[in-house]
């Protein structure tokens, strides 16, 4: 039984951590938004690099990624790939005008 308890415990602290992640929550599309974009079938997003960013051990066969991230995290990707689940995938990073004009306007 103290293996329950240990669960319940587990699963009682986790719901109570919801709530404050989700005061701050901010949708897709939004100007706060910072994360992955999904641009579907269209033609790709307008990015800042021309070649993908891998930070850490290259996960083999992993698709890219498209992000919007700030400029302080495109500048020391290293220590925010983690951040994004971006570690090891090639990540190209959204520029923000198309971010604004295209995809935020849906």
């Amino acid at each position: 039984m103290q293996i329950n308890r240990k669960f319940i415990v587990a699963v009682a602290l986790s719901v109570a951590a919801v709530p404050a992640f989700a005061a701050v929550a901010v949708s897709v599309g939004e100007p706060g938004f910072y994360g992955s974009i999904d641009f579907g079938g269209g033609p790709p997003p307008v990015v800042y690099n021309n070649a993908p960013v891998v930070s850490g051990a290259v996960v083999v066969g992993a698709p890219p990624v498209y992000l919007r991230v700030p400029p302080e995290h495109r500048a020391h990707w290293e220590r925010h790939c983690a951040e994004y689940n971006a570690c090891g995938r090639p990540a190209y990073f959204v520029h923000d005008d198309w971010y604004r004009s295209h995809y935020a306007r849906r």
